[in-house]
């Protein structure tokens, strides 16, 4: 279970970095093609026929964001609970919380736009959570014996 829990948060690392991609990707698509000439009104985004390079990765972020990510985050949760990894079920609800603001702030960043900025400074702290997650797991990390434990394993208690 251990392992599980260290690929998991690896893997919603991953997915972080995969989100950062695919918004980039969508957006140099879709300003690629303003400057050829292409309009965006409401029009063109309701439009179905709507294409240009980049447009998937409007759909993968979207997708990806709402229903991937987020289950990632549920399993790593669920998992914690078994792994047995030092204060691993605190970094996994960490993350899971962290993922639930993400999507809300993706959902109403559309009527605020000023949250946008707020989603990618959350996507880092997400990155970061995820990995001490994942580095918490390791092999050796994170099992540093306390004090208490040290004593008695030194037959001093």
């Amino acid at each position: 279970m251990r392992s599980a829990y260290r690929v998991l948060a690896y893997l919603l690392a991953v997915e972080v970095v995969i989100q950062a991609a695919t918004i980039a990707y969508a957006v140099f698509g879709l300003t690629k093609w303003i400057d050829g000439g292409g309009v965006l009104d409401k029009a063109a985004m309701e439009d179905a026929s709507t294409t240009f390079t980049g447009v998937t990765g409007f759909m993968v972020h979207g997708v990806n964001g709402q229903i991937i990510v987020p289950a990632i985050a549920l399993i790593l949760l669920v998992v914690s609970f078994f792994a047995k990894v030092p204060q691993g079920v605190q970094w996994a609800g960490l993350c899971f919380g962290t993922v639930v603001v993400q999507v809300l702030l993706g959902m109403f960043a559309h009527g605020v736009p000023a949250l946008g900025g707020l989603h990618g400074i959350v996507a880092i702290a997400l990155f970061a959570a995820a990995v001490v997650a994942a580095r918490r797991a390791s092999t050796g990390s994170g099992s540093v014996p306390t004090s208490r434990q040290a004593d008695r394993t030194a037959g001093i208690v």
